[in-house]
Formats: C-alpha cells, sequence, structure tokens
C-alpha cells in the first residue's frame, strides 16, 4: 500500500504563527527531521511488503531491527547523494542530525515494543558498523550497485535468521531494495532541494 510522504511545508491558513512558520528559512534541524520522518516511514512500508508477501517475523525485535536496518541503507544513500553536491561542512552535520533522530525514533519504538532500555547506543554502533561496509559499496546514477544491495539483503537475513525463510536475501535485493533506494531519490531531490543528484525519471 503506497503511503504519502511529507516532502515539502505546505502553508497553513489556521494561524499567522502558521503562516510566518511556512515562510521561515528551515533550519537543519528541521530538514535533518523531515528526511528522518521520510526514512521511517519508508522502511516501514519495506516491512508491511515482506510481511504481505508471507515472511515471518517471529517477534516484534526482528520486526524493529529489519526497519532499522532499511533506515541505515537509505540514510547511507541520502549520505551517497550530498556527496560532491553539498559543500562537506554541511553534509557531514545533516547526515548526523538524521541519524540522531532516526536513533530517537528507533528508541522511543523499541521501548514501546520490547520495553524499558537504553536502545539508542546500540543503533548508533550499528549505524557506524554499517555505513563503514555501506561506504565500500557501488553506487552511481542508477543508484545503489549490486554488492550495496547484497550487503542490506545479508544483514536483513542475519535478523530472520530464527524464522527459516529462504528467500530473504533475493526478496531485499530485487524487490525492496530497488524500491527504497527509488523512493528516496525524489524525497531527497525535493526536501534537500538537490537537482542533479539523481537519475532523471523517465
Amino acid at each position: 500500500m503506497a503511503i504519502r510522504l511529507k516532502t515539502r511545508w505546505h502553508r497553513s491558513s489556521r494561524s499567522e504563527r502558521n503562516r510566518e512558520g511556512s515562510r521561515r528559512a528551515k533550519s537543519r534541524e528541521d530538514v535533518a527531521g523531515a528526511v528522518a520522518f521520510n526514512i521511517w516511514r519508508l522502511a516501514k512500508e519495506g516491512f508491511t511488503r515482506m510481511e504481505k508477501e508471507g515472511f515471518k517475523f517471529a517477534e516484534d525485535r526482528q520486526a524493529i531491527d529489519v526497519i532499522g536496518e532499511f533506515c541505515i541503507f537509505m540514510l547511507h544513500i541520502v549520505d551517497r547523494m550530498l556527496f560532491g553536491k553539498v559543500a562537506e561542512e554541511e553534509r557531514g552535520p545533516l547526515i548526523n542530525a538524521i541519524a540522531l533522530h532516526l536513533a530517537q525514533t528507533m528508541e522511543d519504538n523499541q521501548q514501546d515494543l520490547l520495553g524499558a532500555g537504553d536502545y539508542r547506543a546500540a543503533f548508533i554502533d550499528k549505524l557506524n558498523d554499517r555505513l563503514s561496509n555501506y561506504a565500500e559499496c557501488g553506487f552511481d546514477a542508477e543508484g545503489p550497485g549490486y554488492d550495496f544491495k547484497r550487503y542490506l539483503g545479508q544483514k536483513v537475513a542475519e535478523v530472520m535468521a530464527a524464522s527459516d525463510d529462504k528467500w530473504v536475501v533475493e526478496q531485499v535485493m530485487d524487490i525492496e531494495a530497488p524500491e527504497l533506494a527509488g523512493r528516496i531519490w525524489p524525497m531527497v531531490r525535493d526536501t534537500l532541494g538537490v537537482k542533479d543528484a539523481v537519475k532523471e525519471e523517465k
């Protein structure tokens, strides 16, 4: 099921405060929050699509960990798309701000699903590990390369190992990774105003 993504801020007629806010230049935190929101929603959509395809998630921890892997995959795509298009002194802090928003969202959901705990640090450690590996993978104007998508497939398969689904890697590489990457392209273009970082849509 398609979801509606937030890629632009719309002016509201509800109050003068809202109208003033819509004219205000968006801060790094505003932009990071919008990007993180979209990444999270797309990751949830990917998880839901896998459920509908019959993939079994044995427990809530599996579900939230798969969503987390999708989030990290997309965050690195955003970083690669901004490379060379945004000044380095801006790109790093922006990616970090998006990552912190995602870490907070992950922790909020993990606490709801799994109970109290400090999940934030563990997610950031995982994110740093994954991003260092994704950095070695191919990425060009067509998006993430074979090794990029396979790495995601392997990590999702590791999360779901106990479910005994044998087609996880294929599902992620053939369906989920291209879908997530394809939806990230216009979001980055529209939300961050990066016009030439993505392939032209046919």
